[in-house]
C-alpha cells in the first residue's frame, strides 16, 4: 500500500484544476464574483456562458460596459478595467453540486487584499452569504457595509436563468451608478 500526501488545496497546486482561472490584475475598477462556474462555464471556459444567464446583456444595458460582449470574449473586460474569479474554483454546476468542493474565503480575500480592485460585486446572494458567514436570507442585495481595509461591496441578483423568479436589475444599476459607466 502506498500513502499518497495529502492533497494541498493552496492557489499554485489547484491552479490546474481551477474551473475557470481568475482574471485579476492590480487595481481593477470592478470584479465580479460567482458562487463557481456553472457547467456550460467550465465547460467553455467562458464566465457566465449559460444560455439562460443575463449576465452580459444586463452589464451592457445598465452601462457598466459600452457594448454588448460576448461570453468568449470575458478576457477582453480587463481591459475596462473588470475583473472575474468565484469562491469555489474546483466545482462547476448548480450550487448544490459545485459546493461539495472546498470554497476559500480566506483565499479570496487574500486575493483581493493584493489586487486591490475598487469594488467587488457578488453575483448571488448565495455567494455573499458564503463570504459573510451568513444565511442567504439575511443577506440584503445592494451595496454593503463598509469593510476596514476592503474594497466597497455589492451584492447583485443572480443573473442566472435558473434564479429568474428572483431576478431583480435595480442592484445591478446601483452598481454601475456607484462605479460610473464605461462608454
Amino acid at each position: 500500500m502506498v500513502l499518497l500526501p495529502p492533497l494541498n488545496l493552496n492557489e499554485k497546486s489547484t491552479h490546474g484544476l481551477e474551473k475557470l482561472p481568475d482574471q485579476l490584475q492590480p487595481h481593477l475598477r470592478l470584479v465580479f464574483v460567482g458562487t463557481a462556474a456553472s457547467q456550460r462555464a467550465a465547460d467553455t471556459g467562458h464566465y457566465y456562458a449559460g444560455p439562460g444567464n443575463r449576465f452580459w446583456r444586463t452589464i451592457h444595458e445598465v452601462g457598466i460596459t459600452p457594448r454588448r460582449y460576448e461570453p468568449r470574449e470575458f478576457q477582453a473586460l480587463l481591459k475596462l478595467g473588470i475583473g472575474f474569479t468565484d469562491l469555489c474554483k474546483l466545482g462547476a454546476g448548480m450550487d448544490h453540486q459545485a459546493l461539495t468542493f472546498p470554497v476559500d474565503i480566506a483565499g479570496f480575500r487574500e486575493k483581493m487584499r493584493r489586487h486591490r480592485p475598487q469594488t467587488i460585486a457578488f453575483t448571488s446572494k448565495k455567494a455573499a452569504s458564503l463570504f459573510y458567514g451568513r444565511p442567504t436570507k439575511a443577506v440584503a442585495l445592494g451595496r454593503q457595509p463598509a469593510q476596514d481595509d476592503f474594497p466597497t461591496v455589492f451584492v447583485l441578483a443572480s443573473p442566472s436563468g435558473a434564479a429568474s423568479g428572483h431576478w431583480s436589475v435595480q442592484p445591478w444599476q446601483e452598481l454601475a451608478d456607484s462605479i460610473g459607466t464605461q462608454g
